[in-house]
């Protein structure tokens, strides 16, 4: 461990669902759910209204709507989220030249780095305060968590303790008397199947832990995982702060709770994965050739898996389509822990897999209706898909009325789209509804994320 609490962690609260509370009026202080909205979706983000029901990530969709029926599903604007977190991201960076991304919600903080004029606990305190109320304005309201403590480890564990909208920092000497009668499943990595293990060998807190042999551990976990908790129950941590290097692959991964046993549900997880992956590329220019799925099983083995195309591609269905059928060339019926699907091989340039497109998008995936294939022009073959009117209308979706102006979409469904008009900036507004088809009613992106049609 350092000497002084100099690595700060921040975990933006409820991410997802707080960009939607935030941009849509009507929605807060309500239960917001982001994720997959159909039948087989999955649950990205519930806001805290919603958690009060239980309502949890990696939850299936109808699960969620049976506790909580009456929150707001949506399916969620990667564009608004990757922006906002931009913002914040600016605001660490003005701080520190060392910030590490985990996510879009999540960073570390190197505070040895900010220049303070020294890093007594006092110092690093009110940085950190600054740091909540700057985030606080420039994303127009968001909250969040913090840690700060003398290692990564640490400052992970104190930036969940007082969630939400928290600041935890731990002094230099109190570490492990913090963490001794804290439950094993603080410690990263410790899910549901760790914790019974440990649990059938008499251990529940970090000071149990703590007393346990790193052979036995080995025994109990495995070597990888065994060594790692040996030294964690003695919050012994050197990992430094390691800021960004350049982009060698694009991945989302998600852990889970409650071990995952119904493909339907994984199939369905991953196919939302692939969409973010494809949207990340695509906001950052790239594609990639190789898509790869990253599962890891419920006694902690991991496999991975890949699949190279002939050119480089930024399309979320054919990444989607190959990281699916990855995932059914696995055994997965012991239960998965964690889910992930990445692309790399990455390029600046794109040859579109149009007819893959086509293909998956007749054939319907868990959050995508079967008629949903986006328009291309038919004089431009092979020339990237454009959406000048969304093939269908998600909720939440941003949207434009010709007379009401700017607004998103409530529901959708029998050729008829529900919009409520209100921003960010407006009081909770009316609710509208017109034809699916009206000439007057089209998506809205920021003047920023127009791209110019192409000739």
């Amino acid at each position: 461990m350092r000497p002084h609490a100099s690595v700060l962690h921040l975990d933006l609260d409820a991410f997802f669902a707080a960009v939607e509370q935030r941009d849509k009026p009507s929605l807060r202080g309500k239960p917001v759910v982001v994720g997959g909205t159909g039948g087989r979706g999955v649950v990205s983000t519930a806001s805290y209204e919603a958690r009060v029901f239980g309502v949890r990530s990696a939850m299936s969709t109808r699960e969620a709507r049976a506790r909580c029926p009456n929150a707001a599903y949506l399916s969620g604007r990667f564009e608004a989220y990757r922006a906002t977190s931009a913002q914040v991201m600016r605001v660490l960076r003005e701080c520190s030249p060392l910030v590490e991304p985990l996510s879009l919600d999540e960073a570390f903080v190197d505070l040895a780095e900010a220049g303070l004029p020294d890093l007594e606990v006092a110092t690093v305190t009110a940085l950190a305060e600054e740091l909540r109320t700057r985030v606080r304005e420039v994303t127009g309201g968001l909250t969040a968590s913090v840690g700060v403590a003398s290692s990564k480890f640490l400052a992970k564990i104190a930036s969940d303790l007082r969630k939400p909208d928290g600041l935890v920092v731990i002094e230099p000497g109190t570490e492990l008397e913090l963490l001794r009668p804290l439950h094993v499943s603080v410690i990263p990595g410790v899910g549901p199947a760790t914790v019974e293990r440990l649990r059938r060998a008499g251990v529940h807190t970090v000071a149990e832990l703590e007393r346990v042999s790193q052979e036995e551990l080995v025994r109990l976990v495995g070597k990888a995982q065994g060594q790692g908790l040996f030294h964690l129950a003695r919050a012994e941590d050197d990992r430094a702060v390691v800021p960004d290097r350049e982009t060698k692959s694009v991945s989302v991964e998600g852990t889970y709770e409650s071990d995952l046993t119904d493909r339907a549900q994984m199939s369905a997880i991953v196919t939302r994965q692939a969409g973010e992956v494809a949207q990340r590329l695509r906001t950052s220019g790239l594609s990639g050739r190789t898509v790869s799925l990253k599962v890891r099983l419920y006694d902690f083995t991991t496999l991975s898996r890949s699949s190279t195309l002939p050119a480089p591609t930024d399309d979320p269905a054919t990444v989607a389509r190959l990281a699916r059928s990855l995932l059914e060339d696995l055994d997965t019926s012991g239960g998965v822990r964690l889910l992930g699907v990445g692309v790399s091989g990455l390029a600046d340039w794109i040859q579109d897999d149009l007819f893959a497109a086509v293909e998956d998008a007749e054939s319907g995936t868990p959050e995508e209706p079967a008629d949903a294939v986006p328009a291309v022009d038919p004089g431009q073959a092979g020339a990237r898909w454009r959406d000048p009117r969304p093939a269908s209308w998600a909720p939440g979706m941003d949207v434009v009325h010709a007379e009401h102006g700017r607004g998103w979409v409530w529901g959708s469904g029998r050729g008829v789209v529900t919009v409520r008009f209100e921003t960010a900036d407006t009081p909770p507004g009316p609710v509208r509804s017109f034809r699916a088809d009206d000439p007057d009613l089209a998506r809205w992106r920021p003047p920023s994320e127009e791209q110019p049609e192409e000739q």
